[in-house]
């Protein structure tokens, strides 16, 4: 009698644990969220992901007469973890840029260049496989609040990064952090390296 007891408790305690643990959702906790209607809600807490770089007075167009200002990436932190493993990215992933003003001559700085307070704006790069057709989307937040919709893929962004992303579309050539570790991961692009190669 107790020994049957004691086998249908084996079968029951885990039975009893799992139907108290919350389902798994499709997208993990720091994956793009998405409204009904296909919009991408702001990733507000995106300050407190993974920083990857900043760039200053960037231009990808020859002669282009830009302002100054910076512009800081952030990548949501497990899929940053999954880079470091593999050198490439997962699905999920979901990259910040986020642009500010450059001030200089305020307070006691009388030389080069600092970031100002204000946002001037955030940019995501997303790679959601089952949703985009490219398996990469872009989205443009202008007001750092309201749910945006996609990038129109005929956007020279699209075309840009296929064919000058370093790794699977994105530009991890400027990322200081991460450029060896693809190389040692043998995870550029084909475009990347001929590219590479002719200079």
């Amino acid at each position: 009698m107790h020994r049957d007891w004691f086998f249908a408790l084996i079968f029951l305690i885990p039975a009893l644990m799992g139907a108290g643990a919350p389902a798994q959702t499709a997208n993990p906790p720091d994956g793009p969220q998405y409204t009904a209607d296909g919009q991408m809600l702001f990733p507000a807490k995106y300050r407190e992901w993974v920083y990857l770089s900043s760039g200053l007075g960037m231009s990808y167009t020859a002669g282009a007469q830009n302002m100054l200002m910076f512009d800081n990436v952030f990548v949501n932190p497990g899929a940053y973890r999954k880079f470091l493993e593999t050198g490439t990215w997962p699905d999920k992933t979901t990259l910040v840029l986020e642009v500010r003003g450059a001030g200089s001559n305020a307070s006691i700085n009388k030389a080069g260049h600092f970031q100002t307070a204000d946002r001037m704006g955030v940019e995501v790069h997303v790679k959601d496989e089952a949703r985009f057709a490219g398996k990469w989307a872009f989205f443009g937040f202008e007001d750092g609040a309201s749910p945006a919709k996609q990038v129109p893929v005929q956007a020279s962004c699209y075309s840009c990064h296929l064919e000058h992303g370093a790794v699977d579309t994105t530009f991890v050539q400027f990322y200081p952090t991460l450029i060896g570790l693809a190389k040692e991961k043998k995870t550029f692009s084909a475009g990347y390296l001929k590219e590479s190669a002719a200079k």
